[in-house]
């Protein structure tokens, strides 16, 4: 084997361009940069929104629509009817009552009363909203419904 022979193993990695050491390794001088400008200069990049002063994209088209905050529309976590058959009749259930069982998450207190299957007890619900199939079935057991 000679000196002339040798090759790097085949799939190793070619060693990255060493930039500004001088003119024969063909990316002295100005490294690769071209002359003068913000390109050229340490740190000029230029941000992929730029559009070189002109007035941005961004700000020439017209703002529509809602943007404040009152707006945002309300969540509720729901509790279907048929899910009230766990409490014992006759009982007085509160937000804070659902949140103990375990069928609300603390984190949003507002709770909606759905009428999804059947409610076979007599209860006193009170939520922040209820369907009116949910009313129905509540107070056609003789239970009661107060909106918080």
């Amino acid at each position: 084997m000679k000196l002339n022979q040798l090759k790097p193993h085949s799939g190793s990695k070619r060693s990255r361009k060493r930039v500004g050491r001088g003119d024969a390794s063909g990316l002295g001088g100005t490294s690769g940069r071209g002359h003068k400008g913000q390109k050229s200069r340490s740190g000029g990049s230029i941000p992929a929104w730029f559009e070189g002063g002109q007035m941005p994209l961004v700000r020439r088209i017209p703002k529509r629509g809602p943007k404040r905050a009152r707006h945002k529309k309300v969540e509720y976590d729901v509790v279907n009817v048929k899910t009230l058959n766990l409490f014992d009749d006759g009982e007085n259930i509160t937000v804070e009552r659902l949140i103990s069982a375990n069928l609300v998450p603390a984190r949003n207190p507002r709770v909606k009363i759905l009428g999804t299957g059947t409610l076979e007890k007599q209860l006193t619900v009170q939520a922040h909203g209820f369907s009116k199939s949910a009313i129905e079935q509540i107070e056609s057991k003789g239970g009661t419904v107060e909106v918080i």
